[in-house]
């Protein structure tokens, strides 16, 4: 998923945060802070902020550690391998609990965090939780899904994003497996839930890629990346 390497500032309509005040994201994602004249400091914002702050906005924002990102458009090559293995998914899966880039997961961190995965595929219990709500957001008193994909963009802060941050998140809130789909690399790291922790695999080129939950899988990482 896209996420910016540098110092970037987030606007939110004024209605929605207050006259002239706007949000700081550094680049170690650490702390956010509001600037405004005279620059003063707030605190990380909630769940609940966040849902209210985003709600209607055309743009897509995540939370992470209570502060609000804003996720620019991916690249043509990551939503073709999106919705490649969507498609893929949807003949071991009921297409209503697949879900690319539309549903968010509260998860764990320093301070509130919420993703929007690249592909997800719900269990019947997430299903079932966010069936009837106004926004399909998977929060910490809902059961989680079964699995989450993020497709790697290029950069090293998106690369540690996927590799370390979301790893630790969907980890600590007990998705049963997170795949890591990296076109740079050419290779599938298959992340399973086991007793707490995640055990990671690596596939590259041919081989077949091996999952708990779809043991049938047989596609590798040359044709989900070569796909057309």
């Amino acid at each position: 998923m896209v996420e910016f390497s540098v110092s970037y500032f987030a606007t939110i309509p004024e209605e929605r945060v207050g006259k002239n005040i706007r949000w700081l994201q550094y680049e170690d994602c650490s702390a956010c802070v509001a600037t405004m004249t005279p620059a003063i400091s707030v605190r990380p914002i909630t769940l609940e902020q966040y849902l209210n702050q985003t709600q209607g906005l055309d743009a897509r924002y995540e939370l992470f550690n209570g502060a609000l990102l804003e996720m620019p458009p991916e690249s043509d090559e990551n939503n073709d391998i999106a919705t490649y293995l969507m498609f893929e998914l949807a003949k071991h899966f009921p297409i209503k609990r697949l879900a690319q880039k539309n549903t968010e997961i509260e998860v764990s961190g320093q301070h509130v965090s919420c993703r929007i995965p690249d592909l997800l595929v719900h269990s019947e219990g997430s299903k079932a939780a966010i069936a009837g709500t106004k926004r399909a957001t998977i929060t910490h008193d809902m059961p989680p899904p079964l699995l989450v994909v993020e497709v790697v963009s290029p950069g090293q802060a998106n690369r540690d994003r996927d590799y370390r941050y979301k790893h630790t998140e969907y980890m600590a809130r007990g998705i049963a497996e997170y795949w890591i789909v990296d076109p740079e690399l050419r290779q599938v790291t298959v992340c399973r839930w086991d007793n707490g922790m995640y055990e990671d695999r690596v596939f590259v080129k041919d081989e077949h890629i091996q999952s708990t939950l779809i043991p049938e899988w047989k596609l590798s990482p040359g044709q989900i990346l070569s796909a057309d």
